[in-house]
């Protein structure tokens, strides 16, 4: 076992240049649109695969649906988006498990391939270290306010979008550059994931990159009860230098098939941007490792822009 509980997915060397990667996830519905439920549910559960700089090689399904709805022709709607967006990542399934369940839940079991000497973990990052986020933050905000129908339909459609994009690319140009630590940020939240990454941090918040709207939901409050727990758990490990809670509550948002968290050395930093320069989500240079705590800062200059 090369890599336990306590990253983002379980190592286990069958060969000396061949591991198994090995992770599960699922969820709730988190929008209304069965197919594009389908399709985050599997993107986020391959997330955790291309995080350990792997391949994903095959996946199981989990479903948990309402007996009494199976007329209804929703589950195949979910099934097919699932399959088609693992399709998209070369993936077959090759069987699952289902269980009756009052409140539908859908994710998969994903088995992927690294070499021993090339597994990316959460450990590794030094002071120097770029840090970039490869999606912006936007699902916990936008899923309440979908829940509570107070979510613009085309926020949503681009939300949506950022959560079925597939983190293969990210994970391909992170370890052709030669990547020193990456997670992916999903339900501990930026902050969270960071603090996971153990090690001190300077972030710039202008440089953060947030879908356009998402702002306006988190002014409304429109936090899902994930993100308060990550603000509860992480607040007082974080030097906010005086930024309003309101972004703080951004910062440790639970997303849900976010974007990897990459820390690289300056020196490689460039092949990696450019490698990331053509996707619809590049790249963005959000701060840098240090020595010491994790800082927020407010003040302009460095780092990417918001999306």
């Amino acid at each position: 076992m090369l890599v336990g509980a306590g990253d983002d997915a379980a190592v286990f060397e069958i060969a000396p240049d061949r591991a198994l990667v090995s992770t599960v996830d699922f969820f709730t519905p988190i929008v209304d649109d069965p197919e594009a439920f389908g399709a985050i549910a599997a993107a986020n559960s391959l997330s955790d695969v291309y995080a350990m700089g792997a391949q994903p090689l095959f996946a199981l399904g989990l479903v948990g649906f309402p007996r009494d709805l199976l007329g209804t022709g929703l589950l195949e709607r979910i099934v097919a988006g699932g399959a088609a967006k693992l399709a998209e990542a070369g993936v077959p399934v090759v069987g699952g498990h289902s269980i009756d369940d009052a409140e539908p839940k859908v994710g998969y079991a994903v088995v992927g391939q690294v070499h021993p000497g090339r597994v990316v973990t959460h450990r590794g990052a030094r002071p120097g270290d770029r840090l970039y986020l490869t999606k912006p933050l936007c699902s916990g905000l936008v899923a309440t306010a979908v829940k509570q129908g107070r979510c613009p339909a085309e926020l949503e459609r681009r939300a949506v979008a950022v959560m079925t994009h597939l983190n293969r690319r990210a994970s391909e140009a992170m370890v052709a550059a030669g990547v020193s630590a990456a997670t992916d940020v999903t339900g501990f939240g930026l902050i969270g994931h960071l603090v996971n990454l153990g090690v001190g941090a300077e972030v710039r918040l202008e440089a953060v990159p947030v879908l356009e709207g998402v702002r306006e939901l988190a002014r409304a409050g429109l936090f899902p009860g994930g993100t308060h727990r990550n603000h509860a758990a992480y607040r007082d490990r974080v030097d906010w230098d005086g930024i309003p809670e309101v972004e703080q509550l951004l910062l440790c948002d639970a997303q849900t098939s976010g974007g990897l968290l990459v820390a690289i050395r300056p020196e490689r930093a460039p092949a990696f941007e450019a490698a990331m320069a053509g996707e619809p989500y590049p790249a963005t240079w959000i701060g840098e490792v240090i020595d010491g705590p994790i800082r927020v800062r407010a003040r302009a200059g460095g780092g990417g822009t918001s999306r």
